[in-house]
């Protein structure tokens, strides 16, 4: 392999790793928690974008969310722009100060979510379905509050461990 190639593989793979993870949002923001985040009830709308092709698939959301002592369930209603509906429960227990810990039907293993001051960092692999076809894909997500007080969810999604997506999904409390 020649020293050009060499090079371009190398930077592009430095390149793909350092967008595994979403970068924090820039100014002021106020603090966050995931109980603070998620509890009650919640509307919203997001956007599913592949970065090889630029497809986009749309959707809206709607969020019923309780806190019980040191357990978080969160049921979400996904409607998508091209029919498909679907009902997730994400059920989180706190692991300690500022984490928590998670289960949704479609991860595979443990996801871990940690509360830093003014944003959440969630990381999770999920059997993703589409119709009829299922793909495993891992989500590394930062929530946060916007200056109007929406949540704001920004993901890189992987496969593979390689960048291959990205989400951004707007809440609102109802």
């Amino acid at each position: 392999m020649s020293i050009k190639r060499r090079s371009l593989l190398l930077g592009s793979l430095a390149l793909a790793a350092c967008a595994r993870v979403p970068a924090s949002p820039v100014g002021p923001r106020e603090p966050i928690t995931l109980d603070q985040a998620f509890s009650g009830r919640s509307t919203g709308a997001g956007v599913f974008r592949v970065d090889l092709t630029g497809t986009e698939r749309r959707f809206t959301a709607r969020l019923d969310s309780r806190l019980v002592g040191d357990r978080l369930t969160i049921v979400e209603d996904f409607y998508y722009d091209d029919g498909e509906q679907n009902r997730l429960t994400w059920v989180f227990d706190r692991a300690g100060p500022g984490r928590w810990t998670g289960r949704r039907e479609d991860t595979v293993g443990v996801a871990t979510a940690i509360e830093t001051g003014n944003e959440i960092r969630l990381s999770y692999l999920a059997d993703f379905r589409s119709g009829t076809d299922v793909t495993r894909l891992g989500f590394e997500d930062v929530i946060y509050f916007d200056p109007a007080g929406r949540v704001i969810n920004d993901a890189i999604v992987t496969r593979f461990g390689i960048p291959v997506g990205r989400v951004r999904f707007e809440m609102q409390r109802e």
